[in-house]
């Protein structure tokens, strides 16, 4: 996986950066940019409609991000319970940053927030007895519902 690697520096090996870098926002999932963040999908989601609100700067620390930075991701989330709850009419969200690797960060050095949607019983025995997580829908799927979920 070409996102592993380290060559190039820590820009270069981080998901985000490289799916910034695309050019082609649906390949990426990106789902929306705005000047100081953005959100993508999850490529490994535990639920459908599963993205992240993601800096756009490279910083992992909320210490180390800009207000204004927040503010914007914050606002993307905001905007995307809209489109998640248009799209899939979920019960709930679950909404989190694990900053560093003892916290269960997935992605070092580059902050980014969860936006997990949730049902009246939707959870299942596959992650706790198989460590298999069940999606009922192909992410560029998802991309397309909730992309339409954004248009103007």
């Amino acid at each position: 996986m070409a996102y592993v690697s380290t060559a190039g520096g820590p820009e270069a090996a981080c998901v985000f950066c490289a799916a910034l870098a695309t050019g082609d926002d649906r390949r990426a999932l990106i789902l929306k940019r705005g000047r100081l963040a953005f959100l993508i999908l999850n490529a490994f989601p535990y639920a459908s409609g599963h993205l992240m609100a993601v800096v756009t700067r490279h910083v992992g620390t909320l210490e180390a991000a800009t207000t204004e930075e927040l503010a914007e991701a914050m606002a993307l989330v905001q905007s995307a319970t809209r489109a998640l709850d248009s799209a899939y009419h979920p019960d709930g969200f679950n909404v989190g940053l694990n900053q560093g690797r003892v916290a269960g960060a997935g992605v070092l050095g580059h902050l980014h927030m969860h936006l997990v949607p949730r049902w009246n019983g939707d959870t299942n025995f596959m992650p706790v007895t198989a460590d298999t997580r069940v999606l009922p829908e192909a992410l560029e799927a998802t991309y397309d519902r909730l992309a339409a979920a954004f248009a103007p």
